[in-house]
């Protein structure tokens, strides 16, 4: 590596493995093994007080590989854009779709230098997918990038995924406006797919209350974490027609066994979908 790469003195380069990472911690909720005694002690420590956060990690995951083959199969998408990839734990995107199409071209991109170092060792194949260091909150720098540039064909439709990346977004950034950027940049027939931590609702104000104080818990030595209203999540696929059964929690969508709901614990508080650029 030389001086100029982003590993060394860059902007990516102040990073502690003493101290807990989401991807890391992630990566420990799904029983992974990338991952250092810091994120592990962490949650240990998140299991104290929400002993089903790992349910959480597991959702996603399945709702993830959920959406990925219905894209590929059903929808036909040969393309994706994976933001804030984390960890090429088992279930990863490029893994989903190149086993159900090879030809699928994927770039991953997260901003934590472990990752990258990581994934590049395991995912990298300059014809079918890649990854880069990007921040979702700079969205012209990542959809100038050359790498992404040279895997996808912004002439053709894309997948853009953010799997459990909007909630470590801060109000201040302004996540509303940074997905619209991306979506903007992405051609008609193009999908979507969010997912993202929600508070529950009045309805359930005892519920409520204890996500807001598990909310402070998290913030901190993870960075920002968001719980957020129903109402702002809809508003990220805001133009875009939206995919049956809508906005829903995780194990709502699509589920293998119709009419079964897997981890009820999470129906108030973790939701996703998917919508199509018309």
């Amino acid at each position: 590596m030389g001086a100029d790469d982003p590993l060394v003195g860059g902007k990516y380069s102040d990073f502690d493995v003493s101290k807990p990472n989401v991807a890391r911690v992630y990566d420990a909720m799904l029983g992974g093994k990338d991952n250092f005694a810091a994120d592990r002690e962490f949650v240990a420590e998140v299991l104290r007080f929400a002993p089903m956060a790992p349910l959480g990690a597991v959702a996603n995951r399945q709702f993830l590989r959920r959406v990925v083959q219905y894209l590929v199969v059903e929808a036909g998408v040969t393309q994706f854009l994976d933001l804030g990839s984390g960890l090429p734990t088992q279930g990863n995107v490029s893994e989903i779709a190149h086993r159900l199409n090879p030809r699928t071209r994927v770039v991953h991109v997260d901003n934590d230098p472990v990752v990258y170092t990581h994934s590049k060792a395991l995912l990298a194949d300059a014809g079918t997918t890649e990854i880069i260091l990007g921040d979702v909150r700079r969205p012209a720098e990542i959809l100038a990038d050359p790498v992404v540039r040279s895997i996808i064909d912004f002439g053709q439709p894309v997948g853009l995924l953010f799997f459990a990346v909007l909630h470590h977004v801060e109000d201040g950034d302004d996540p509303g406006r940074l997905v619209a950027e991306f979506r903007d940049a992405m051609p008609d027939g193009s999908y979507i797919a969010i997912s993202s931590l929600r508070l529950p609702g009045p309805e359930l104000p005892e519920l409520r209350a204890i996500t807001l104080e598990g909310e402070k818990v998290h913030n901190g030595p993870l960075g920002p974490v968001r719980w957020r209203e129903d109402e702002e999540i809809q508003s990220w696929f805001d133009g875009w027609e939206m995919i049956e059964p809508g906005m829903v929690p995780l194990g709502d969508w699509r589920p293998p066994v119709p009419g079964h709901t897997p981890y009820p614990e999470l129906q108030h508080s973790f939701s996703g979908g998917v919508a199509r650029k018309r």
